[in-house]
């Protein structure tokens, strides 16, 4: 449904997006993850056909955004970071000036209209001026405005950026129940969001694509030493050096507090050492209270990758830097042209 293939971008020499490549089938949620200065703005805009790439194309449902930007835009939601509102004006009068901007046929804008308040849950503020709003609102204002022509792809640029936890939840049910006949590109900072929302990751850094899989493949992938947490009720000063002296346990790690003693394993990749950490325990009278494999999380992940592609030598020497989102001056006019 969305194809991206071998985008490039540069500003003046300057390399913002790098031959990325990526697809998002139909139903699929794909998170788009990044540090600030990445390219996923840059990457987002020449998907969306706001910015012309200088080499590569996109595919919105098999339409190529630069050579049919109308009828790819017709396939297309866009929800941006930075919300545009007409503050004035009531919700349903926006949401409908906008159903027909994206050429909704007169006689369906009605149906459009309230499928679309009522999909976002803003249909018992639809006659209420935007202005008058708490920002959770407004953002599910602006994604009503984004889906109300039916659009069978949509992008999500920090749909939660900004809203208190209990917006943040509501948003969330909001994006996973609009998966359904749709395909949803959600750039975010917030990686639990991603865990809970995406079937798939892909990790961007210096304009190019770092890592790419399910949240549990890039885990897996790039999970350090497996671990396993041990719990026994009581505080015994000897359990950490009973339980590293197992087979393939390679490091044990003690802490004793509120009745209990908590020991951090470590040990060999393909080992499985719960058993033989069970008849230890049981053989010296202990009593188990946990026993939980220790996994990589995906801020994990992510952390180690970005600190890996510091690490490393650059690989060019005309990258941007960190403030390479701010496009300069002279990009945005080849935008209107």
């Amino acid at each position: 449904m969305l194809e991206v293939q071998s985008l490039s971008k540069s500003f003046y020499g300057n390399v913002a997006v790098d031959e990325v490549s990526f697809s998002v089938g139909n139903g699929e949620i794909l998170g788009f993850l990044g540090p600030n200065g990445a390219g996923k703005t840059t990457t987002m805009r020449m998907i969306t056909g706001f910015l012309s790439p200088t080499a590569g194309r996109v595919l919105l449902d098999g339409v190529d955004v630069s050579a049919k930007p109308l009828e790819a835009k017709r396939r297309l939601g866009y929800l941006p970071e930075t919300l545009s509102l007409y503050p004035e004006m009531r919700v349903r009068e926006y949401v409908k000036y906008r159903a027909e901007l994206c050429g909704v046929p007169r006689k369906q804008v009605p149906a459009r209209l309230a499928e679309a308040l009522a999909t976002c849950f803003v249909d018992d503020v639809a006659d209420k001026p935007i202005a008058n709003l708490s920002k959770g609102y407004r953002q599910r204002v602006g994604l009503a405005a984004a889906l109300v022509h039916g659009p069978k792809v949509l992008v999500l640029d920090e749909p939660t950026v900004g809203l208190d936890p209990r917006q943040i939840v509501k948003v969330r049910e909001l994006v996973r129940n609009l998966r359904e006949g749709r395909t949803i590109l959600l750039s975010t900072h917030i990686l639990p969001e991603v865990e809970l929302v995406c079937d798939r990751v892909v990790i961007i850094d210096k304009g190019k694509i770092v890592a790419t899989g399910t949240p549990e493949e890039l885990r897996q992938r790039m999970s350090q030493t497996p671990g396993l947490t041990v719990s026994v009720r009581g505080e015994i000063a000897e359990a950490d050096a009973a339980l590293r002296r197992l087979p393939g346990v390679t490091h044990a790690a003690r802490i004793g507090a509120g009745g209990e003693t908590r020991v951090i394993l470590e040990f060999e990749r393909g080992a499985d050492v719960r058993e033989a950490v069970f008849r230890e325990v049981v053989a010296r009278g202990w009593t188990l209270l946990e026993m939980t494999p220790r996994q990589a999380t995906l801020e994990d992940v992510f952390v180690r990758l970005l600190s890996s592609q510091t690490a490393a030598p650059a690989a060019r020497s005309d990258e941007l830097p960190p403030a390479e989102e701010a496009e300069p001056a002279a990009p945005r006019a080849e935008e209107g042209r």
